[in-house]
């Protein structure tokens, strides 16, 4: 199974050989030239900022490109995270608050499940 780079996913991207920002992969769209596609990217830096790059499929599964005669490349972000059990990624009793020093500690797992 290939492991091929879409959207929302996020990357890495490169610029001159060097990691230079992530952003995530909004859009990817076909251009009028057949094997080319806009890609639609959500820069993750501030400020948050889109912007949408014309790149051959290769070019976004990790190829080198130039970019205004710059070395490009985009690396897909894989999450260290893994959940406990892969049948039921989500099945995780939430924490009970707890009582500390007079303040209570709220689970964001608690706020989400009850929203």
């Amino acid at each position: 199974m290939e492991n091929r780079t879409g959207e929302k996913d996020l990357v890495l991207i490169h610029f001159e050989d060097k990691p230079l920002s992530f952003a995530r992969i909004e859009a990817i769209e076909p251009d009028h030239k057949p094997g080319w596609y806009h890609v639609t990217l959500l820069m993750l830096q501030v400020p948050v900022q889109m912007a949408t790059w014309i790149l051959r499929e290769a070019y976004i599964d990790g190829a080198p490109f130039t970019m205004n005669g710059k070395r490009m490349r985009l690396e897909k972000v894989i999450s260290p995270y893994r959940p406990a059990s892969s049948d039921a990624p989500d099945t995780q009793a939430p924490a009970p608050a707890k009582e500390s020093n007079g303040a209570k500690v709220i689970s964001f797992a608690e706020i989400k499940r009850d929203k």
